[in-house]
């Protein structure tokens, strides 16, 4: 499929000649003779690339091109005109015009330009379908509340330019909520520069920051670029900063607030523009009553807080959580994928999961690789991470605080065992255990039981 060329322009000699010339060289050719009929034809034809005269009666050309940028952001336009300025290509550019030809044109310099163009475009297509990917990667999974409510926060935070300040125990998700936030960013073509606070020792801290010159230190061979520089026009991450040092907070501090420094044993003052986001695992207002953080840091960083809920507050998000990490291992692995049963899903929602997502995610890889059926079942479970089960005497009835919640708790998981064996088909479960489909249904709706 050739590319498809629109030609704008008000002298029908023009249109026809670069008809010719385009035609011949492999591109299919339509025109316009005014603004107004090319946006008729860009919305009916949706052509690859538009050749815009500037100087037409009615609409102009940097009229048109306002209007085509406007309903067509990423169609590439490229201006022509005889009565060239620097002031009029400056205001295409900034229009979005990808490039500007004077006449007389040069057919060299056209088919050069278009091609280029075309060139830019798939990039920029590419870019987005890669940005679009690696924001699915990065995505939040779970539909809770509390994950509802946490993607509502990242919507309208990431967008800014604002600093972000991010809390949540280990495990919880807090780099995958700094990520997200840089995805969806303005600066998400500019890199996410991470810096783990807590691995990095004292005497080192300068050098990974701001860098150093060549001679600066024993074993500074060569310049090294620090990771504020790196960052530059991107953002930076500073994980877990409750566990630096009073005296790397204090040198955090002044960049956080100049975005000027120097590297290790140079003189040059560097400038960066860097978005701050950081994260810890800590409730750093205790670790400021302690004197173990700066305050005027701590309101620094803390310009919007985002708090990531423990996965025990959102047991409802398990079972996408284990389908989409099966799925992740099966692709990495080349396997197929391998499935629960309600018994297993039943067992880790009763977990409380001390390292969360990260917990989880490690136990169902080590279930993916050991389980030698294709379907992962409870007794594939290690004892630590099964529910107490009446069927199997794992808890004790005379625990329960009364009959009625004793005998529920038998009801669901003898029907979860048994679903379990009937690889659960709920018609063969209600013939085995002798009640209605329907019934059964409403069995499993009424205990929770996710199948």
């Amino acid at each position: 499929m050739f590319p498809t060329i629109l030609v704008v322009d008000d002298e029908a000699t023009i249109l026809q000649s670069l008809s010719g010339i385009l035609s011949d060289e492999g591109f299919e050719v339509l025109t316009a003779l005014n603004g107004y009929e090319a946006l008729k034809i860009i919305e009916q034809e949706s052509p690859d690339l538009v050749l815009l005269d500037i100087w037409m009666p009615g609409m102009d050309g940097i009229e048109t091109l306002r209007e085509i940028k406007d309903a067509n952001p990423f169609l590439q336009v490229v201006i022509i005109s005889g009565h060239g300025t620097i002031e009029t290509a400056v205001k295409a550019t900034k229009l979005g015009a990808y490039d500007f030809i004077e006449k007389p044109l040069s057919i060299d310099k056209v088919t050069v330009t278009i091609n280029n163009a075309l060139n830019f475009r798939r990039l920029e297509e590419e870019n987005r379908f890669l940005r679009k990917k690696t924001l699915e990667k990065h995505s939040i999974t779970g539909n809770s509340p509390p994950i509802q409510a946490l993607k509502k926060q990242i919507a309208v935070a990431a967008p800014t330019n604002a600093w972000i300040l991010i809390t949540g125990e280990n495990g919880s998700g807090k780099e995958l909520v700094a990520r997200t936030i840089h995805q969806m960013s303005d600066r998400a073509d500019k890199p996410m520069i991470d810096v783990n606070c807590a691995a990095i020792p004292d005497e080192l801290i300068e050098s990974e920051l701001f860098g150093h010159e060549k001679g600066a230190f024993t074993g500074a061979t060569s310049k090294k670029r620090g990771k504020f520089e790196v960052a530059d026009k991107g953002t930076i991450f500073l994980d877990e900063i409750g566990d630096m040092s009073l005296k790397t907070q204090a040198k955090i501090l002044r960049i956080l607030q100049e975005q000027k420094f120097e590297r290790v044993g140079g003189t040059r003052t560097l400038t960066v523009d860097v978005r701050v986001l950081a994260a810890s695992n800590k409730d750093l207002e205790k670790e400021i009553e302690t004197g173990s953080f700066r305050e005027d840091l701590y309101y620094r960083l803390n310009v919007i807080p985002i708090k990531v809920p423990p996965l025990r507050n959102r047991p409802e998000d398990i079972p996408l959580l284990v389908e989409t990490f099966l799925k992740e291992f099966s692709q990495e692995d080349h396997r197929s994928q391998k499935t629960v049963t309600p018994l297993v899903i039943e067992h880790l929602k009763a977990c409380r999961w001390p390292g969360n997502v990260r917990e989880l995610k490690n136990l169902v890889e080590r279930l993916a690789i050991m389980t030698q059926s294709e379907v992962i079942d409870g007794e594939d479970v290690p004892p630590s991470y099964r529910q107490r089960d009446a069927v199997t005497q794992d808890f004790n009835l005379f625990d329960m605080g009364a009959l009625k919640e004793a005998k529920k708790e038998f009801e669901k998981a003898y029907i979860l065992r048994k679903l379990s064996e009937n690889g659960n088909n709920i018609s063969q479960t209600a013939d085995a255990i002798g009640i209605e489909r329907s019934h059964l249904y409403k069995k499993i709706k009424s205990f929770g039981i996710s199948l």
